[in-house]
C-alpha cells in the first residue's frame, strides 16, 4: 500500500535574503539571565515569509464546489499554521456574502499578482464573485515586472498616460 503525500497549501519563501527583515528575534538575547527567560522556548512562533499562491490556486480550482468540504480539506493542507491563519488567509480570497465582494473583484497578492475573488452562492457552492474581470480586462501599472492574473500573463501592454 503506497502512502501519498498531500502537499501543504503554502510555501515559505526566502526569509534570509539580505533586507528581509521582519522585526523578531533578539528577546532571547534580552531575558537570557532572567526568570523570564529561563521559562521560554528559543523557537519563535511568528510565521514569517509565508506564500499562500497554492492555496489560493487551489481555491480557484474548486469553483463549483461545496464550500465546507473545500474548507476542510484546505484547513488540513496548511498544517502546523495556527487555525486563526488559516481562517484568515481563506476568508481573504473567498467572501462569505455579496457584502464582502471587493469593488473590483480580485485581490492582490504581492507586488504585481492578483487573483479572483471568490464568493459562496446561497447553495454553499464557490464561484467568482466578478467572472467578468479576466487578465484581457486589466492592464499592468508598470513595464518592469510581470503581470499575473489567476496564474495567468496579462494580455494588456503597460501604456503611459
Amino acid at each position: 500500500m503506497k502512502r501519498y503525500r498531500i502537499e501543504p497549501l503554502f510555501r515559505k519563501v526566502n526569509s534570509t535574503a539580505r533586507g528581509s527583515h521582519h522585526n523578531s528575534g533578539g528577546d532571547a538575547k534580552r531575558n537570557r539571565h532572567t526568570k523570564k527567560g529561563m521559562k521560554k522556548s528559543m523557537h519563535g512562533l511568528d510565521h514569517h515569509g509565508l506564500d499562500f499562491t497554492p492555496l489560493y490556486r487551489f481555491l480557484l480550482s474548486k469553483v463549483g464546489e461545496d464550500y465546507n468540504k473545500v474548507y476542510s480539506e484546505a484547513v488540513a493542507r496548511l498544517g502546523s499554521i495556527p487555525l486563526s491563519d488559516k481562517e484568515e488567509s481563506i476568508s481573504w480570497i473567498i467572501a462569505k456574502d455579496e457584502d464582502e465582494v471587493v469593488e473590483h473583484g480580485y485581490r492582490r497578492i504581492g507586488e504585481s499578482s492578483y487573483f479572483s475573488q471568490l464568493l459562496i452562492d446561497e447553495n454553499g457552492k464557490i464561484q467568482v464573485a466578478k467572472p467578468e474581470v479576466t487578465n484581457e480586462t486589466l492592464f499592468p501599472d508598470c513595464d518592469c515586472c510581470t503581470w499575473t492574473f489567476n496564474g495567468k500573463l496579462f494580455v494588456n501592454k503597460y501604456v503611459i498616460y
